[in-house]
């Protein structure tokens, strides 16, 4: 009998022990979360004196605004973001018809060119044509003059 209630009373013993391991953990753990609260408490207190130093009436109300603000906020950003893809896309749209208009420019260029080359060879040729045809103007109006006056001549005579 002695025997079994000392093993009893090691058993008790024992689970006491264990009790009051767990015990104190949970005293630990209990002076923890105390810390824990005291330091977020500011986070409970806040939304109060907000309430009170603005147009609301009740914490949940300030909750949905903020809620609100941070709806309106993200479609922002996702619209800014797809304003941002847009612009990208105009800017790729742009260069490549800048580099058309370029490629066009160049093109329109080699065609000035030419016609000034062939302009300058119109303008030599000009006067390779025009040398004769003047000569052959002022024979003509030597001998119209000539005829003239012999006209003139003979009207005097008579």
């Amino acid at each position: 009998i002695d025997s079994k209630e000392r093993a009893e009373k090691m058993q008790k013993d024992s689970e006491l022990l264990r009790a009051k391991m767990e015990l104190e953990a949970l005293r630990e753990e209990h002076w923890k979360l105390c810390k824990k609260v005291q330091k977020y408490f500011i986070f409970k207190k806040y939304p109060e004196d907000v309430v009170n130093i603005s147009q609301f009436e009740d914490v949940p109300e300030v909750t949905s605004w903020y809620k609100l603000l941070v709806r309106t906020h993200k479609h922002l950003l996702q619209s800014q973001q797809g304003h941002k893809e847009l612009t990208e896309q105009e800017k790729v749209l742009l260069e490549q018809y800048r580099a058309e208009k370029e490629a066009e420019m160049l093109q329109y260029k080699s065609e000035l060119g030419q016609l000034k080359l062939h302009f300058d060879q119109a303008q030599s040729d000009i006067l390779l044509w025009e040398t004769p045809w003047a000569d052959r103007w002022n024979r003509t109006s030597k001998k119209t003059r000539k005829l003239w006056t012999i006209k003139l001549a003979i009207h005097n005579v008579f």
